[in-house]
């Protein structure tokens, strides 16, 4: 019945996609040929395309445990003191230098970005240890200022092709940076891009250690939602390619191993309708498939992960709905201090418990269009039932308790980006986001409000 309902809802979202359609968006075909410019060809020269730029990121957080929660707070691994409300204030400063590639067949290029932290906030008893938000010694006393090397690397290029090898960013769906801390993730290893075709990509990548959000060292892998922090993997394999057959569909194809943990791989599509001066309607599927491999550090692993999200869009005005469930006795995994997952649902809470379904809905109002560029407002709803993890036979997770879980989310947002001027393209976001859950669900109970200003500078 899962099977059949899955394909029953996915019909009917695709027939509603097609009814919506008001002007339609082209449905050519895009046959595949070699790009029509060289980049590498086009290359300016190690110093005379050299750039230095840079953002700064004022970052708060207050949030406030209900139904009885606390947060602790440790000194040298003993439990000195309880609160409801954990407060946290973190200056993140990115100062970014990226050569040009030199000129020639071969061309070679580096990147260096040195990231820099100041607590705001180091009342102890505010920070309550800290967690992944302000770094914190021993005895949950702050750092008061830090620094380390983000990004680091040397590229080369031919063509459209182009190798890139030490610290980086990455952004694909099996692998990602995660920026939501003053200061993103980052990745030592080697990449290749290429870009040869005019609709169809590749990229692969091995690496070895992350550069955390809130954390100087470099660290081995490890699980998100693991029990057992102690368990590690030494590398991530990765590849994936990026195919658009029509100018109204986008597909993706990625594969990843997360040594001895699991093989993951991950197929997406998102089709576009209509137009949005009258009614254009969005249709995106994703779907990952999770398979415990190697000596199966994570334990026994057999994950079906899917959500489906229509959004219907008349000028100003857009209007979500998104189911996503799990099949699987093991939450949806992905790698701690990375952003890979690329579920609708993947909110304050991920929805991603062991055989859990979840539905939300979220609307989204651009102000554009009355007026103010740069400023919108957003609200959503979503619930998340049926979560079971009482058939888990592992021990990595900790999820047997789980019979039958609810739980929901309900979040209100602003932003506001500059448009001209000297701080053009500076941002603001203020979010306030409240989530409430049964017994078991390991999300709990806690309200919590975020504000968030991000400047982009330029320095040469």
């Amino acid at each position: 019945m899962k099977k059949a309902s899955t394909a029953v809802f996915a019909l009917s979202a695709l027939t509603l996609s097609m009814a919506a359609q008001a002007e339609p968006t082209s449905q050519e075909f895009v046959p595949t040929t070699l790009a029509t410019s060289n980049a590498q060809s086009e290359a300016k020269g190690f110093l005379e395309d050299s750039k230095v730029t840079g953002s700064t990121k004022n970052w708060y957080a207050n949030e406030l445990l209900r139904r009885g929660g606390t947060f602790s707070r440790s000194e040298n691994g003993v439990v000195v003191d309880r609160d409801p409300r954990r407060i946290n204030w973190v200056q993140g400063t990115i100062v970014d230098y990226s050569s040009g590639f030199t000129q020639g067949t071969v061309g070679f290029a580096t990147q260096m970005a040195v990231y820099n932290a100041v607590a705001l906030d180091r009342d102890r008893d505010d920070l309550m240890g800290g967690s992944n938000r302000t770094l914190t010694k021993n005895n949950g006393e702050p750092v008061g200022q830090w620094s380390k090397l983000g990004l680091g690397n040397i590229k080369a290029r031919i063509s459209n092709t182009t190798l890139t090898a030490g610290r980086q960013s990455l952004n694909t769906p099996v692998l990602a940076y995660i920026g939501n801390r003053a200061l993103p993730s980052s990745f030592e290893g080697v990449s290749i891009l290429s870009e040869e075709f005019n609709n169809l990509s590749f990229t692969a990548g091995s690496f070895d250690r992350v550069s955390p959000r809130s954390e100087q060292s470099l660290t081995k892998f490890r699980s998100e939602y693991t029990a057992n922090a102690n368990i590690e993997a030494d590398r991530v394999d990765m590849a994936g390619v990026d195919y658009k057959p029509f100018k109204s569909l986008t597909t993706s194809f990625y594969a990843s191993n997360v040594q001895d943990f699991w093989h993951q791989y991950y197929f997406s599509f998102l089709h576009e309708l209509g137009d949005t001066d009258v009614l254009g309607l969005s249709t995106n599927l994703n779907y990952y498939k999770t398979k415990d491999s190697g000596s199966k550090k994570m334990g026994p692993i057999d994950n079906d992960t899917y959500s489906l999200s229509l959004t219907a869009t008349h000028k100003a005005h857009s209007f979500s709905i998104a189911y996503q469930e799990v099949e699987g006795d093991t939450y949806f995994d992905y790698v701690h201090d990375s952003n890979a997952i690329f579920l609708a649902n993947s909110l304050l809470s991920d929805f991603n418990g062991p055989n859990e379904k979840s539905v939300q809905l979220s609307y989204l109002l651009n102000m554009a269009d009355y007026g103010v560029p740069g400023l919108k407002f957003n609200v959503y709803q979503a619930r998340g039932f049926d979560i079971d993890g009482t058939h888990y036979k592992g021990t990595a997770y900790d999820v047997r308790s789980m019979d039958g879980e609810t739980h929901y989310e309900y979040g209100v947002g602003a932003s506001y980006t500059l448009q001209s001027g000297p701080l053009k393209a500076s941002t603001m976001r203020g979010t306030y986001t409240t989530h409430r859950a049964s017994a078991n669900q390991a999300d709990g109970n806690i309200n919590e409000f975020r504000l968030v200003t991000t400047i982009p500078f330029n320095i040469l």
